[in-house]
Parts: C-alpha cells; sequence; structure tokens
C-alpha cells in the first residue's frame, strides 16, 4: 500500500519532467543548449532550430537554457563548469573572443576550458554612413573625416565592447582617424540616428542594414568579408577599398566543456554538419541572415583563437574598458 501510494504520488513529476518522457528513455537524457543572450536573439533562434532537427532525428529532447547577463558571462561559465559527458553545448557568438579580450578577470579560461565543435555560420559586418556624409566609397570617408576637426565626427555601436565597437577601433587605428563613440544598448537604436543623422556612421551586421540601404535610408560603402554581399554585388569589400584589415563577422558556433571524449565530439561534429545541409535549415538560417559554414572542429579552434589575439591588441591600444 505505502508503495502504491508513494508512485501515485510522483505520477505528476514523472509527466511534467521532461527527463522521463518517452523519447528520453529510448535515447538518453536530454540535451542542453546553453544561449548566453536573450530570447529572440539570433543565437537564440540558431539554438531552437537546431534543437528541433536533432529532437526530431533522435527523439533526444533539447532544453534551450538562456542563462542571460554581464555580456555572455554567466552563460559561457556555466558550460565551462559542466561536466563533459556530451549532454552539454554552448552555443557561442562574436562575443566568447570579444569578452576574452575585454576581461581579465573572467572565471573560465576560453580556451582551455572548452572542446569547440562546430562553426554554425557567419553574418557579414558592413560599413554604413547617413545619408548627409558626401562620401560614396571608403577612401572618400577617410578624406572626409580627416578634413572635420579631431572627434566631431561619431560613429555608432550597441555597446562598449561590441564586435562593431572594435571592429571600427581596428579600423581607426589602421587610418589614424579620430571618431567619437557614441554607445547604444541595442542596434535598432543605433541605426536609427544614424538614419536621423544624428550619428555619422557605424559598422553593423548585414542583414541589419539591408532594408535601410535598399529603401535609401543610409549608404553602405563596403563590406568586411572576403566577398561582396550577394543582395549588393555593388558593394566592395575593404580589401578591395584599399584597406588590408583581417576579415571581421559576427560568428556563430556550438562548444562543450573541455576534454569531451574524442569520439563524442567526432560524432556531434558529424550531426551538427548533416543538420546544417538540410535544405529548410540552410533557407532558415539565410533568412536570419547567417551563412551556414559547417566543416571540422577546428575553424571555430582557429577563429576564436585569431579573434582573441586580434582583439586584444586593439582594446589594449584604444585603452577600452568595460563600464
Amino acid at each position: 500500500m505505502t508503495f502504491i501510494l508513494r508512485l501515485f504520488l510522483l505520477l505528476p513529476f514523472l509527466w511534467l519532467n521532461p527527463c522521463y518522457s518517452q523519447g528520453v528513455t529510448s535515447s538518453g537524457s536530454p540535451l542542453q543548449f546553453i544561449v548566453p543572450s536573450s530570447p529572440g536573439t539570433t543565437g537564440d533562434q540558431l539554438a531552437r532550430l537546431i534543437g528541433s532537427k536533432i529532437s526530431a532525428r533522435s527523439s533526444t529532447p533539447v532544453m534551450v537554457d538562456n542563462r542571460v547577463g554581464a555580456g555572455g558571462l554567466i552563460g559561457i561559465d556555466y558550460v565551462a563548469k559542466a561536466i563533459p559527458d556530451g549532454k552539454t553545448f554552448l552555443f557561442s557568438a562574436t562575443a566568447f573572443s570579444t569578452l576574452a579580450a575585454l576581461r581579465s578577470d573572467l572565471p573560465y579560461d576560453p580556451i582551455k576550458n572548452f572542446s569547440p565543435i562546430i562553426l554554425l555560420g557567419t553574418s557579414p559586418l558592413v560599413f554604413v554612413v547617413t545619408n548627409s556624409v558626401p562620401a560614396k566609397t571608403m577612401k572618400e570617408f577617410v578624406d572626409y573625416v580627416s578634413k572635420q576637426p579631431l572627434g566631431s565626427v561619431n560613429y555608432a555601436s550597441p555597446g562598449i565592447g561590441s564586435v562593431h565597437h572594435l571592429t571600427m577601433e581596428m579600423f581607426l587605428q589602421s587610418t589614424g582617424l579620430q571618431m567619437t563613440h557614441v554607445p547604444y544598448k541595442a542596434s535598432a537604436n543605433s541605426m536609427s540616428d544614424i538614419v536621423a543623422g544624428h550619428v555619422q556612421a557605424g559598422f553593423v551586421v548585414l542583414q541589419t542594414a539591408t532594408q535601410l540601404v535598399q529603401s535609401g535610408k543610409m549608404k553602405m560603402l563596403a563590406v568586411m568579408g572576403n566577398t561582396r554581399a550577394s543582395q549588393f554585388p555593388q558593394v566592395p569589400t575593404f580589401i578591395e577599398s584599399g584597406f588590408n584589415l583581417p576579415v571581421i563577422n559576427a560568428w556563430f558556433g556550438i562548444s562543450a566543456p573541455a576534454n569531451l571524449p574524442s569520439t563524442q565530439l567526432a560524432s556531434f561534429n558529424n550531426e551538427f554538419n548533416q543538420i546544417l545541409k538540410l535544405p529548410d535549415i540552410q533557407t532558415s538560417m539565410l533568412k536570419m541572415g547567417v551563412t551556414p559554414v559547417g566543416g571540422g572542429s577546428e575553424k571555430l579552434d582557429v577563429l576564436v583563437k585569431n579573434e582573441i589575439k586580434i582583439w586584444s591588441q586593439v582594446v589594449k591600444k584604444a585603452e577600452i574598458t568595460l563600464e
């Protein structure tokens, strides 16, 4: 009688808890996708998109957990300290490497505490200016700024330490120009002020600028990428414009805690690559403004290491600190 009573009391818990769903009993415990950004962001959308495919293909439940705070640090640190059992994954993005350059007090090592699995995709950054700026090319923009009083030309970014901010600082350091940084709390606000002419320029993600440029509300002068954007074939890359800068993209990847067994890493890399090849996944990602990449785990590893090196130099020279 006691056993029956206990079982009766446990029934609601078993029904509500996903760990006891039919899918888990046949395929193991759920996978946990940690997203260090808010619901609705591109990283969050990718996690849910990939997670839904994994669930459909393997009957393994996937729980997307948005652990937001400290510019992404909270979610990243959670994965760094998780058990490397193939159940917890970090949906990392560009902030992963910028944080490493900006903060010397990180509670984790961005290289030693993670097992890179796959580079999901990238979104090119582009350089835009308000319509009142007479420049039509990057060289004309440099000439325009050099003739203005020092610091009188402003540039926008969605926050101190963002990839938009650091990319502009890298550009300024390469040209010797001086512009005033105007940080915002969101890309939408910075875009509005560039359109209105309150701020003269900025680096933005291609998808963010596409409609505004196509409607003639702002101008795009160059693409920070290896190739021109298909939407704007007339806009040259920075290399084509005469500026030998490293190619910087907004990027999205998946990592696991360090010391993930090599067999599991290879298995997950293969599974994620297969998912990236699905036509509906590629279509969905492109609608988000993300170009699928995939390939070996070394792509993400090399990217992160290179960016940490680049951003550390930019941050040190510009003496950038987080408020």
